[in-house]
């Protein structure tokens, strides 16, 4: 009994030691970054996307609408 103990002393303090807080520090501030919110940079690219998926959306549209008058039936091939 006293050997298993013994073995499992080292790994336990050098957990307790070395591991615990460095893993507590980089979760607090990881927690803290998530709080935080978005930066002036990614709200900035955020918005910058949502301008793209918007005319994106628009040229799909138009090229549906291409497609119903040239070929009806494209839809079906798909």
């Amino acid at each position: 009994m006293e050997s298993i103990l013994g073995l499992l002393v080292a790994p336990i303090i050098l957990f307790t030691i070395f591991v615990a807080p460095i893993w507590l520090i980089l979760h607090y501030r990881s927690k803290k970054q998530v709080n935080k919110g978005l930066s002036d940079e990614e709200r900035m690219q955020l918005n910058q996307m949502a301008e793209q998926v918007e005319k994106m959306r628009d040229r799909i549209k138009t090229l549906e609408r291409i497609l119903d008058a040239d070929a009806p039936n494209w839809r079906e091939h798909i």
